[in-house]
Parts: structure tokens; sequence; C-alpha cells
């Protein structure tokens, strides 16, 4: 707990910097692109339009609900967690002479990454609201427990994010597992399919995935109209352990980064 204590305040010591740092991050990732913050926006309605197409033409299933807005909504939470990792995984080993000559929480990194998401995640949401609006799908009290799902997800993902970057700097195989295992682990999720639907072994397996419990929740209060399921707070719960767990692991790890670059 003392360990915790310290790196929390010690973040907050240096909470400019990671301002700073996050300002840096959201300049460079669409500097001299033509659609800037669009491509946040233009990438989640293609997937969209594809699954549509395969989810009512193809391979007809009933979601409750209009399915694009089923899908964009699952792909929102889900493009904020696997961009934030995609970025994490080298934001310690793609900035050497920082980690290497100058003092300064080096969580500082993952978690410009996560922000610089973050970002990204509201300008989506926006059209998603949109989405709802065009649907007239309709929101109820449920909705003002949005926050405490978004922050679940945000929790969540800032644990990995710390966990990946950290692994990527003393294993550098890490980069390149990371995509295979974050395209397995989104058809393993309950992004543009039911995973209640999956019956079998299979079905009790992927219901252990905690983002499955989460990105249920987020449409849970969005566009079902209801509270997250039991299970979602038990995620949530572990989640913050996870976060806790991550951030002490790192701590104690990061004065032997330099000599890993």
């Amino acid at each position: 707990m003392s360990i915790l204590m310290e790196v929390v305040a010690e973040q907050w010591e240096y909470r400019e910097l990671l301002v700073r740092m996050t300002a840096r991050d959201l300049l460079l990732r669409y500097k001299q692109t033509v659609m800037g913050f669009g491509w946040a926006i233009f990438m989640p309605l293609v997937n969209t339009a594809i699954f549509s197409v395969i989810f009512t033409r193809v391979a007809t299933i009933d979601v409750g609900t209009p399915y694009p807005v089923y899908a964009f909504c699952g792909l929102v939470a889900w493009n904020f967690f696997a961009s934030s990792l995609r970025f994490s995984v080298t934001s310690l080993t793609s900035n050497p002479s920082l980690v290497t000559k100058v003092y300064f929480p080096r969580e500082i990194f993952p978690f410009s990454a996560v922000l610089v998401s973050i970002v990204d995640f509201a300008v989506s949401a926006l059209v998603l609201v949109a989405l709802m609006l065009y649907y007239k799908v309709a929101v109820g009290l449920p909705l003002l427990m949005l926050p405490v799902v978004v922050l679940a997800i945000v929790i969540f993902t800032a644990a990995t994010a710390l966990v990946i970057s950290m692994a990527n700097l003393f294993y550098r195989d890490v980069k390149y597992l990371f995509e295979i295992v974050i395209a397995v682990w989104m058809f393993a999720t309950s992004v543009v399919y039911p995973i209640g639907r999956v019956g079998g072994r299979l079905g009790a397996l992927l219901a252990l995935n905690p983002l499955t419990h989460i990105v249920d929740a987020f449409r849970d209060v969005l566009i079902a109209g209801h509270a997250p399921a039991p299970a979602f707070w038990v995620t949530a719960a572990a989640s913050i352990v996870l976060l806790g767990a991550a951030w002490a692991a790192f701590h104690r790890a990061e004065f032997t980064f330099a000599e890993n670059l």
C-alpha cells in the first residue's frame, strides 16, 4: 500500500509533464494527415458497415437493437482499448533518450498513450450519439452509470498498458505478438456479436474474458437501458486490483529500464 501511495503521489507531482507528453503524442499521431481526428470516426464506421453486412445479410443475428448501433457501440469501446495498447506497447522503447537520461515516472509514457486514446474515444462517442438519434434508441436512468463504466474501461486499459509496455522493454517479441493477440482478443470479446450466444466449453471459456463484461456494460447503460450485470462489478473491482499490482511492479522494475534499452 505504501508503494502505491508513493507512486500515485509521484505521478501527481509530475502531472504537468503527463499533460505535455499527452499533447505531444496527440499532435504527432495526426501530424501531416488530411483527416486528422476524422480517423477516429472513419475506421469504426467502416468496420460497422462491414460487420453490418455480415450479420444482417449473410449470417443474421438478432441483438435486440439496430445492429449498426450495437456494433458501433462495441467498436467505440474496443478501439479505445486496442488503440491505447497499440501505442503503449512501444512507448518506452521508442523514447530511449528520455528513459535513460532524464528522471521522471516512466509510467507517463503508457499513461499518455491511454489519454490520447481517450480523445479519440470522445470523438467516436459523438458519432455514436448521432447513430442513436438516427435509429431512435431511447436511453434511461442507467445512463447515469456511464461514467463508472468508462472509468472501468480506462482502469483496465491503463493496467494492461503498463504490463505490455514493460514486457516489450524486456522482450522485444511482445510487439510482434501483440497484433496477433489483439486480433484474436477482439473476436473473443462481445464487440460485434454477443459472446453469450456461444455455448459449450468455448462459451464458458470466453465468458472469463474481462473485457466482454466491460463492453457489455457499456452497451447496457447506453442502448439496452438497464444496469450492468454483476459480472461487470466483479471485473471493475479486479481491474482496480490489477492496476495497483501492475503499477507497483512497473515502479520496482523501472530502475532497470535503462540497461535494457
